[in-house]
């Protein structure tokens, strides 16, 4: 069990001190400078070519491993003495790619990453995106690919969808698929209150929510690719699926049949239900950990919402946090865990609510948020970044924090407010 006593690190110390939560797997002694040309062809409008630099430019900036010149600047694709090495400019590398629109409504990409001290390409590839409208996908391919090349640790989530559910007016709300940065936006769900969406496998072309459009709560799983629908339970109540199995075949669930939430086990294949905890009280928002024998979740059982974790078929129950009185939710990945906490009154407000990151092997607790309304955590696969909802005022934002670098950003949602999120 963790000590009661445990070190508080802010974002500021960990900028300095040892931090037990996070590996830091490659260190750089500078950042590379690196700005971008435009080469692309005249059948490709202006504001398109402005929309992708500035999307490319901030994938960079978001990695956390390159030193990002914002100035858009054009070029020709095979270069000269000058926009070869921009030497005003001051730079390392020089991302240069050329846009082209085919008939059929695909977009093709050349692109070349240049080093300035020769002018010399050090890396060149062709892409091709068929939808035009996921162009911001085909940055980020761009984005990890050249990151890729200078040996930087990997950044291939930016490739992964983000899926939400969006609050559009009362009792209605939608599943929307997009990317991480929000450029792009599918619904995939509408009509009537969806909620609480989840991936179902790392292909990203299946996911479970909940639909209270019925006389009882039911998840549904949704084939993104066919549009095919299944019902898989319903429930009294309330129903969330709230994580699923490494090997897809068991959903952990929330639900509460006798007025009081619980956490299942759901096997698909078998198609029965395992109770999981059997507090009398509230216990929500179930996550797998180490290696799915264990699951984390939130529980009022100390009299406020707090983080526990409990064997599977085991009755013992270990608290996880010693820190904050309202802990209202978390995700796990491996042994590391980030949870939401209230915080009391500051000076920035009576209604933060700050996220934490810890591990289930060291007694360490980071800080990772410092101000406003942050909830709702989901962790990549590569367990150096976090995606999170960020709530001001009358909006909310997909928010961003890349560990390794303390740094967070935020990509505001224009229309709707957002419920739920996985990726």
């Amino acid at each position: 069990m963790f000590k009661k006593l445990m070190t508080i690190l802010t974002l500021t110390c960990t900028l300095f001190a040892y931090d037990a939560t996070v590996e830091i797997v490659k260190k750089m002694d500078r950042l590379p400078r690196i700005i971008f040309q435009d080469a692309s062809m005249s059948n490709v409008e202006q504001n398109f070519r402005v929309k992708f630099h500035k999307i490319l430019a901030g994938d960079l900036r978001v990695s956390a491993h390159f030193e990002v010149v914002d100035d858009y600047l054009q070029s020709s694709y095979e270069g000269n003495l000058q926009e070869n090495f921009m030497n005003d400019f001051k730079s390392d590398l020089i991302l240069r790619y050329q846009l082209s629109f085919e008939y059929d409504g695909s977009i093709l990409a050349k692109v070349k990453l240049i080093n300035t001290k020769d002018g010399q390409a050090s890396f060149e590839k062709n892409y091709k995106i068929s939808v035009q409208n996921r162009y911001p996908f085909l940055a980020h391919k761009i984005a990890v690919d050249v990151n890729n090349e200078i040996g930087a640790p990997s950044i291939k989530w930016m490739e992964q969808f983000v899926i939400f559910s969006k609050y559009t007016s009362s009792k209605q709300s939608e599943i929307v698929i997009s990317d991480y940065t929000l450029s792009f936006q599918k619904t995939v769900v509408k009509g009537g209150l969806n909620v609480f969406p989840k991936w179902a496998n790392k292909e990203q072309n299946i996911f479970y929510y909940t639909s209270y459009n019925n006389a009882e709560p039911t998840l549904y799983r949704v084939h993104v690719n066919t549009g095919k629908r299944e019902k898989i339970i319903s429930a009294k109540g309330m129903l969330v699926c709230s994580d699923v199995s490494a090997d897809g075949t068991k959903l952990l669930l929330t639900m509460a049949p006798k007025d009081q939430a619980d956490i299942f086990v759901y096997n698909l294949q078998t198609k029965t239900l395992e109770k999981i905890t059997q507090y009398s009280g509230i216990d929500v928002n179930g996550n797998f950990i180490d290696g799915d024998k264990r699951i984390v979740f939130v529980s009022d059982r100390l009299g406020y919402p707090n983080i526990f974790a409990q064997n599977i078929g085991s009755s013992s129950v270990e608290q996880m946090v010693y820190h904050g009185r309202n802990n209202n939710s978390c995700s796990a990945l491996d042994n590391y865990i980030v949870y939401s906490s209230r915080e009391g009154d500051s000076e920035f407000g009576s209604k933060t609510f700050n996220l934490y990151l810890i591990s289930t092997q060291t007694d360490y607790i980071r800080q990772l948020t410092a101000t406003g309304k942050n909830l709702y955590p989901r962790f990549a696969n590569d367990k150096e970044t976090i995606l999170f909802i960020k709530e001001f005022e009358n909006q909310s934002a997909l928010g961003i924090i890349r560990l390794n670098a303390n740094k967070s950003y935020h990509f505001p949602l224009k229309v709707g407010k957002i419920q739920s999120i996985d990726w």
